[in-house]
């Protein structure tokens, strides 16, 4: 007798290859490699825009560190109210500012809206403390030597700001306390 052992038959061989699956996961893989990119990649210039935004608010900050008292100024009328130069010097002065003189503008430059703030290079820090009092006025760079700032009252000039809204402008900026 003999002994056979029953297998089962031997299928051929269909030819396949596993191409298709192996395609599949390469592409697969591609796409998350994808996805992943882009995430660093946002993630990369959301740091970057955060450091930027830093650095915009601590130069955009006001000059904390500067006492009226320390800041001479001329006040000038560049309208046709009379008396409006007197009225905003005493104001200032009662800030504790140091009012040098007060007189009609006699520079020929046309001022238009709330007035503008004259000044040379190294008056660029006190100019822009005397803005917090004077706001929207203009900017006027000229080549005098000194720090003195020429506050020239133009048209729309109503009042100053009030000694709240310098107090809120001097407060460090509440977005900038995350850098």
């Amino acid at each position: 007798m003999t002994l056979r052992t029953e297998r089962p038959p031997v299928r051929p061989r269909s030819g396949r290859r596993p191409l298709p699956p192996l395609i599949f996961l390469l592409v697969l893989a591609l796409a998350a490699l994808g996805v992943w990119w882009n995430v660093l990649r946002q993630e990369k210039q959301e740091v970057e825009e955060e450091a930027a935004a830093c650095s915009s608010a601590s130069e955009a900050a006001p000059p904390t560190g500067l006492d009226p008292a320390a800041i001479n100024l001329r006040v000038l009328n560049a309208t046709d109210t009379s008396g409006l130069a007197t009225t905003v010097a005493e104001a200032l002065r009662a800030r504790g500012f140091v009012v040098d003189e007060v007189a009609n503008d006699s520079s020929g430059r046309e001022v238009t809206g709330v007035g503008e703030l004259r000044h040379g290079a190294r008056g660029n820090e006190a100019a822009e403390y005397v803005r917090l009092y004077v706001p929207q006025s203009g900017d006027y760079l000229d080549t005098r030597a000194t720090a003195q700032v020429d506050v020239v009252i133009g048209p729309d000039f109503t009042t100053l700001a009030s000694e709240e809204e310098v107090a809120a402008a001097l407060a460090p900026p509440t977005a900038a306390a995350d850098c």
